[in-house]
């Protein structure tokens, strides 16, 4: 396990785990959904990664895409690779909804529509809520062909 998938709480925060990649619901949750896709190689750049993680790629994000579709009215996704913190390999998967709309008993509006996000913001969801998301998109994944 490399520095940025113990950051993100791997494996208690695991999503969905594929040969190259991890899922992971993301502690700071900027719209519903967001997650952290990480690479497993221990590299600390995008450029030294193993070219079957990168052949692999594509396909988690549109597991991920799929299955937040799913669930939500995400519109489009926003991904940011910064490693300024973490330092390995990792996307910031960040779904965008140009509606309001409910989930369970709380009403989300992504309020930055349609501009960049704020990558500090937070809907500071309590533990249990991250948890209950977490399992949703587990729970409804889709691996697409």
């Amino acid at each position: 396990m490399n520095a940025t998938l113990q950051r993100f709480g791997y494996p208690a925060s695991v999503v969905r785990k594929y040969q190259h990649w991890s899922v992971l619901i993301r502690p700071a949750q900027i719209t519903p959904f967001c997650c952290v896709i990480a690479a497993h190689a221990p590299v600390l750049s995008l450029g030294a990664l193993p070219p079957a993680a990168g052949a692999e790629f594509p396909a988690v994000v549109r597991a991920f895409e799929a299955t937040v579709r799913r669930l939500a009215p995400a519109m489009k996704f926003n991904y940011l690779a910064l490693m300024m913190v973490d330092p390995n390999p990792h996307f910031h998967a960040i779904p965008r909804y140009a509606v309001p709309f409910t989930l369970g008993d709380a009403s989300f509006s992504d309020t930055a529509y349609p501009k960049p996000v704020n990558p500090l913001a937070d809907l500071a969801v309590g533990p249990a809520t991250l948890e209950q998301w977490r399992t949703l998109l587990a729970d409804h994944w889709i691996d697409p062909a």
